[in-house]
C-alpha cells in the first residue's frame, strides 16, 4: 500500500476527493488530511506519504511553495499531484518544472484521476524498486512489490533481476515459522533473518543459488524458492525430501523448532502471489497436522477444518472444576479440549476462540470473587499466546499453569470472602424466604460457587441450605396458621410455596401432621 496526505484549505473537497475513488483497490491508503501548506510539511516529515495530492492555490504556503519547500529542505521526498481550479498556463509550467506527477484540473473527473494514480503507482514501484542498499535493491520492497502488485510480465523481469534470479522456473513460495517464545522483539527478528540468510547462502552456495527471504511478521520469514535448484544443492531427485531438508537444516542451524509450510508450485515469478496465498492457507492447518515439521499446501489444501468451539460442556465443567479447585479433573478437561483441538482438526482461529472464551469465563469468576485480574501474573502470557506459540503442546503448556494459577487464587480469595459472606447469606435468606429462591440463585448473587456455598453453609449452621429454608417458611406458617384464618393456598404462597399441595407435604414432613390437623390442634378441634 502507497500512503497518500490530501492538501486542500477546503474540507469538502479533501472529503469530495477521499470518497470519489475505491483507494485500497489501487494499492493506496489515506494517511492524513492537511489544510495549508505550512501545515502539509510537517505532516509529509511526520506521515512520510508515498505521494501527496495538493490544490495549488491555499493560505499560508501554496501548493507551488510546498512543493518547492518539500523539494529543497524535506528529508523525505514523496511524489505530487497538483489540482487546480485555475486554466492557467504559467502555474502548470511552473507544476512541471518542480517534476510533479501530473497536474488536474477541478472539478476533478473521477477516471482522470484512476488513471493518474495507477500510473503513479507504476512510478512508485519502480522507485521503491531501485531503492539501494550498497548498490543492491532492497529484497523486502521487491518481494513485496511481487505479492503485493499485479505485475505486468516485463516488471516481473526486472524484478526476478533484482533478485538475481530467473523470471521463469518451478517456484515455490515458502513461510518459516520459527517457534522461539523467549525473545520477540524487532532486534531480535533481524538477527534471526541473519542467521537464517545465512544458512541459506550454506545450503546452496555450491550451486551458485541464494534463496530470497524476506520479513512477514515476528519470527515469520518468507522464501522465494526455485525447486530445481534446491534439489541440486540438497542432493535429492525429490521436492518432498528436499524441503524436509532443508527444514532440518535449518533447525540444526537456528536451533530452535521450525515449521516451514509450503506452498503450490508455479513456473512464473509474476505469478508468485498465488503460490504464496497457499502457504498462508496451509498456515491454517498448523494445529490440525499438529507435530508435522513441513506442511505442504497441495497435501492439505481443501481437507476440512473445524472453525467453531468445542462442546459447551468442557467448557462449563472446566469452569466448574477451576472454581471448585479440583487440579485432577480440570487437568483431565484440559487434556480432553486439546484433543479435540486435534482429532477434530480445529483451526488456529477456532483454537484462539475457544481458549478466549475460557480465559473470559475465568476472568468473569475472579472479579465475582471481587479478585482483580491484573493479579494474575500469567494473564499477560494467556492473552498474548498467538504471538508467541505455535505448537499446540506449547500452548496446552501455558494455559495449564494459567489455569492452575487462577484455580489457586479463586480458591485464596473464596477463603477471604467466606468468614463474612455466609452471615449475610443468612441474613439475606431470612428476609428473603417468601421469595422463590435457591442456593444456585443465592450463589449468583454472592458470586459463589453453589457447591461451595452449600458446603459452607452446614458447616457454618449445621443444617443444609433446603432444609433451614424449609424449617423458616414452616415455622412462619405455622404463626399464620394460629393467628388467621387464611386458608392453604394463602399461607402456602405468603411463605413461599409456588404449590400448595408441596407446601402440605413438606409440613407433614417436618412437623408430622398436615396444616390442616395443626390448626384444628391449637383450635381444640378433633
Amino acid at each position: 500500500m502507497y500512503k497518500v496526505l490530501i492538501v486542500d484549505d477546503e474540507i469538502f473537497v479533501r472529503k469530495g476527493i477521499i470518497g470519489l475513488m475505491d483507494w485500497n483497490k489501487l494499492q493506496y491508503e489515506i494517511c492524513g488530511e492537511a489544510e495549508n501548506g505550512l501545515q502539509a510539511v510537517e505532516m509529509i516529515e511526520q506521515l512520510k506519504p508515498d505521494l501527496v495530492i495538493a490544490d495549488i492555490r491555499m493560505p499560508i504556503l501554496d501548493g507551488l511553495a510546498l512543493i518547492k519547500e518539500v523539494n529543497e529542505k524535506g528529508k523525505h521526498q514523496p511524489l505530487f499531484i497538483i489540482i487546480s481550479g485555475y486554466h492557467d498556463f504559467s502555474y502548470a509550467q511552473q507544476a512541471l518544472r518542480y517534476l510533479v506527477s501530473d497536474y488536474i484540473l477541478k472539478p476533478v473527473d473521477e477516471k482522470e484521476l484512476e488513471d493518474t494514480l495507477r500510473r503513479v503507482a507504476s512510478t512508485l514501484s519502480k522507485k521503491r524498486l531501485t531503492t539501494l542498499t550498497g548498490e543492491k535493491p532492497l529484497t523486502d520492497s521487491v518481494i513485496e512489490t511481487l505479492l503485493n502488485t499485479e505485475c505486468s510480465e516485463q516488471d516481473a523481469k526486472q524484478l526476478a533481476e533484482a533478485l538475481h534470479i530467473p523470471f521463469s522456473g518451478n517456484y515455490c513460495y515458502v513461510t518459516v515459522e520459527v517457534h522461539d517464545s523467549q525473545l520477540r522483539n524487532s532486534d531480535y527478528n533481524h538477527v534471526l533473518l541473519s542467521q537464517l540468510d545465512n544458512l541459506l547462502y550454506g545450503i546452496t552456495e555450491k550451486v551458485d543459488y541464494h534463496i530470497p527471504i524476506h520479513v512477514q511478521m515476528k519470527n515469520q520469514f518468507g522464501l522465494i524458492i526455485e525447486i530445481d535448484k534446491l534439489k541440486q544443492a540438497l542432493m535429492t531427485f525429490s521436492p518432498e525430501e528436499a524441503f524436509r531438508l532443508l527444514q532440518l537444516a535449518l533447525v540444526k542451524g537456528i536451533e530452535v523448532p521450525i515449521t516451514i509450510y509450503v506452498g503450490l508450485e508455479v513456473n512464473l515469478l509474476n505469478i508468485i502471489a498465488s503460490s504464496a496465498i497457499s502457504a498462508k492457507e496451509a498456515m491454517n492447518y498448523k494445529f490440525a497436522e499438529d507435530g508435522k515439521s513441513v506442511i505442504f499446501s497441495n497435501e492439505v489444501s481443501g481437507t476440512v477444518l473445524y472453525y467453531f468451539d468445542v462442546e459447551t460442556s468442557i467448557h462449563n465443567n472446566l469452569l466448574e472444576q477451576i472454581e471448585e479447585n479440583k487440579h485432577d479433573a480440570y487437568t483431565q478437561t484440559i487434556d480432553q479440549m486439546f484433543q479435540q483441538f486435534r482429532s477434530m482438526r480445529f483451526a488456529p482461529s477456532a483454537v484462539a476462540n475457544a481458549l478466549t472464551r475460557c480465559t473470559i469465563g475465568i476472568i468473569n469468576i475472579v472479579r465475582q470473587m471481587e479478585g482483580k485480574e491484573e493479579e494474575l501474573k500469567l494473564l499477560p502470557e494467556m492473552l498474548g499466546w498467538q504471538k508467541k506459540y505455535s505448537r499446540l503442546s506449547e500452548v496446552q503448556d501455558v494455559f495449564l499453569r494459567f489455569v492452575q494459577e487462577a484455580s489457586q487464587y479463586i480458591l485464596d480469595r473464596r477463603g477471604e470472602q467466606g468468614k463474612g459472606s455466609i452471615e449475610k447469606i443468612k441474613k439475606y435468606i431470612d428476609n428473603h424466604y417468601t421469595e422463590n429462591i435457591n442456593l444456585k440463585g443465592i450463589a449468583a448473587k454472592f458470586y459463589m460457587n453453589s457447591v461451595y456455598l452449600g458446603q459452607l453453609f452446614r458447616k457454618s449452621y449445621g443444617a443444609y441450605f433446603n432444609e433451614y429454608l424449609l424449617s423458616i417458611r414452616v415455622e412462619e406458617a405455622k404463626k399464620l396458621l394460629r393467628q388467621t384464618d387464611m386458608r392453604m393456598y394463602e399461607v402456602a404462597e405468603k411463605v413461599g410455596f409456588q404449590n400448595a399441595d408441596y407446601f402440605v407435604t413438606q409440613f407433614e414432613k417436618l412437623e408430622k401432621m398436615t396444616p390442616t390437623d395443626y390448626r384444628n390442634k391449637i383450635l381444640g378441634k378433633k
